[in-house]
């Protein structure tokens, strides 16, 4: 079908918007990357607009031999890696009890868990509850004390009524039990869900600033995000005197490699799992 003259007219408009919004969103990344490996004097003068002048890698020599920086590191893929598997777990085996019709009480479950979402304590009474439970510059209070997000949870919950009940029942009259329906069933119909709902647990864990700030005392237990808070509000390079490395970098350029450095494993790891997406976006959105 041959397009009308408004519908070319709305298309380029929509290109040429898009095409601007790409740009708005893309050039913080790329002047970070540029800024990271040029001469710390010409980014100190702003002369480094988009492209890199004068590359040195200065500024990455001095990240990977600061021992504050791989602490951090280890710290953040720590609570990335145990804290998304213990969101999972909560979160599935929580959204699979929660969405079976047979399970008693399940309104008032249900209504209690979204209650929190739609009411939270606040940051005071939150902060002297883990107080009272001496979790303050433990590790287990952010690995635990938000083992579950509530959205997250109800968007799993739906996902599972959408699975039909017939299939249930068949691995009923196999003699399946609950545990094995879930596994055998139920993930494996899941996964695009779980992929989707795993990376949103992942992306959460990994930029995890305030709660990690307030709650941990001891620096080889904070995260890069802190570390990049240090580094950006501290007045003076205090992260980085224990470098081996010499060489002209400044505070700018350690900052924008930093930055670079932390977000490496979430760009690297989103497009072997953004297949998921089209599918898992709409988790919660239509049932059946």
């Amino acid at each position: 079908m041959k397009e009308t003259k408004g519908e070319k007219i709305f298309n380029f408009i929509n290109i040429v918007f898009l095409l601007l919004i790409a740009v708005v969103t893309l050039y913080p990344f790329i002047y970070v990357f540029s800024a990271s490996i040029s001469n710390p004097d010409l980014v100190i003068t702003g002369k480094i607009v988009l492209f890199p002048k004068d590359i040195t890698a200065e500024a990455y020599k001095t990240v990977f031999n600061t021992r504050t920086i791989w602490t951090s590191y280890a710290n953040t893929i720590y609570y990335t890696v145990a804290g998304t598997a213990i969101n999972m777990i909560l979160t599935i085996l929580g959204a699979y009890a929660l969405s079976k019709k047979r399970l008693p009480g399940r309104k008032f479950f249900n209504l209690f868990a979204m209650f929190t979402m739609w009411f939270q304590p606040g940051i005071i009474p939150t902060y002297l509850n883990f107080v009272d439970l001496n979790l303050i510059d433990n590790r287990a209070s952010i690995l635990i004390g938000f083992g579950v997000n509530v959205f997250n949870f109800v968007l799993m919950r739906t996902f599972f009524e959408s699975v039909p009940d017939s299939m249930e029942e068949v691995a009923m009259i196999d003699g399946a039990n609950d545990f094995q329906i879930l596994n055998k069933v139920y993930i494996p119909l899941s996964l695009s869900a779980i992929a989707t709902i795993t990376l949103f647990y992942a992306v959460g864990r990994w930029n995890g600033y305030f709660w990690a700030m307030v709650l941990f005392r001891s620096d080889s237990k904070v995260p890069l995000q802190v570390l990049l808070k240090k580094l950006v509000v501290d007045i003076t390079n205090s992260a980085v005197q224990n470098s081996d490395i010499g060489g002209t970098v400044t505070r700018e350029t350690i900052v924008y490699s930093t930055m670079i450095v932390s977000i490496l494993p979430m760009v690297a790891v989103y497009p072997f799992i953004q297949r998921y997406f089209v599918k898992g976006v709409m988790v919660g959105a239509i049932k059946g």
